[in-house]
């Protein structure tokens, strides 16, 4: 991110949380990279936020710690944030904005791309059709992930999402096909941090992952950088090299609260909860960068995780990332108290596009039929169950009793797995039809 730059800017005109306030700018524009020079000698990198007349408001990425409105210089590149991409970044660890974690070099590429991205053009689209394997029955049996879609998980405090993120970041795969994992990590601790790099080691090690990590003591805006820059990566491996690339990432919640923090230091009019009005659109420019393209052999899946302060879903994050997604993935509490993994709640989950990825000719030709019995099953279940609660389970029928048995083993056979469990496709469907 370094260049040559003709005119710095000393007119400072203040210093706001991440943003710095530049005067008498001129030939700058929206999302231009600038370099902030102390007097000290140390530069820090920014983006324009916005631009008015002569003003321009820079988001700072390391923070404004020891920048003061004097002694501090601004130049701008007169162009957006742009990163090398290609094959460099498999088998890398980087931070929030791509400088290497793991000791090696800095990533080169044959060419490279803006970060601001885009939504794939709808016309240019075709339509999810091809399966991918998770190895989780909860997933693969009922939630069929499908190339090119948007599958959201919806968790809460203290459930185990980062570990199911990391399993499915190790276990997905494709049947005859190269198969690329880009894993997004934001605001996460340090010790999380140690885990996905520990779990997903042996993936990075084969070549075929690269991993961008923003812990929580990370500056904020390096947070609204990091997704867009993983999926640019993303985006040349699946449409420039060809590759089936799945993107998880994970929390979404924490990113949104930086769009939030963002955008009240730039006095935004704040929405719903405090988050500003244009987040349905921001979280769009993510999301919608995923898909298949007409006459492209790659894909790009997204598997983004977002937790739900309360476990209300009608928080704006899970509410708008509904409505923009193709179904979601709802983890439970009570399932995990149980002792259940992955814990994930069958009837409230859903995969919009499973009908388009499973069945004769993709999974297996029963394959819908048994997850439309499953479905049917848990339900009865669980009506029963509510009804045991209120008049006892020995005032029940027979029939309930074995709906509610069902359940149990349900629980205990089919969606209850190791950590480190990878199972097949056709495991899964014989265990469900077992069942």
């Amino acid at each position: 991110m370094t260049y040559l730059a003709r005119v710095r800017y000393q007119d400072i005109r203040s210093v706001t949380g991440p943003l710095v306030v530049v005067g008498g700018v001129r030939n700058v524009g929206y999302d231009d990279v600038a370099e902030i020079h102390l007097g000290n000698g140390e530069m820090r990198h920014g983006v324009v936020l916005e631009v008015d007349r002569d003003l321009a408001v820079v988001q700072v990425l390391e923070g404004t710690r020891g920048i003061a409105t004097t002694d501090v210089q601004v130049a701008f590149s007169g162009a957006p944030l742009a990163i090398p991409v290609g094959d460099g970044w498999l088998g890398r660890v980087c931070n929030g904005r791509g400088d290497p974690l793991d000791g090696g070099p800095s990533v080169v590429g044959r060419e490279t791309r803006y970060t601001v991205g885009a939504p794939l053009n709808p016309a240019h689209r075709t339509t999810p059709s091809d399966p991918i394997v998770t190895g989780m029955s909860g997933i693969d049996g009922l939630a069929t992930l499908v190339r090119g879609q948007k599958l959201p998980v919806f968790s809460r405090g203290g459930l185990p999402h980062l570990e199911l993120a990391a399993q499915i970041a190790v276990q997905a795969r494709t049947e005859g096909e190269t198969f690329r994992i880009v894993f997004c990590a934001m605001g996460i601790t340090h010790a999380d941090a140690e885990m996905v790099r520990d779990t997903l080691e042996a993936r990075a090690a084969a070549g075929d992952l690269a991993l961008f990590v923003n812990t929580a003591d990370d500056p904020v805006i390096e947070r609204i950088l990091t997704p867009r820059l993983a999926l640019t990566v993303a985006e040349e491996l699946a449409f420039g090299s060809g590759y089936h690339v799945l993107v998880v990432m994970t929390d979404m919640t924490s990113y949104a609260e930086a769009v939030r923090e963002v955008s009240a230091s730039r006095g935004d009019v704040p929405g719903r909860r405090g988050y500003p009005g244009f987040l349905y659109s921001d979280l769009a420019s993510l999301y919608e960068r995923s898909g298949r393209l007409v006459g492209r052999p790659g894909s790009l899946t997204q598997v983004p995780l977002l937790t739900m302060p309360g476990g209300d879903l009608t928080h704006p994050v899970p509410d708008l990332t509904g409505y923009i997604t193709e179904g979601q993935l709802v983890l439970s509490p009570d399932l995990h108290k149980r002792g259940v993994y992955p814990p994930i709640d069958a009837l409230a989950s859903l995969s919009r596009l499973m009908r388009l990825g499973a069945g004769p000719g993709r999974t297996r030709a029963d394959h819908l039929q048994v997850a439309n019995q499953m479905y049917a099953a848990l339900a009865r279940a669980r009506e029963a169950q509510d009804l045991g609660d209120l008049v006892g389970t020995d005032a029940l029928s027979e029939t309930d009793r074995l709906f509610i048995q069902f359940a149990e083993i349900y629980e205990d056979a089919f969606m209850s797995q190791r950590r480190d469990e990878n199972r097949s496709l056709p495991d899964t469907l014989d265990l469900a039809g077992d069942g």
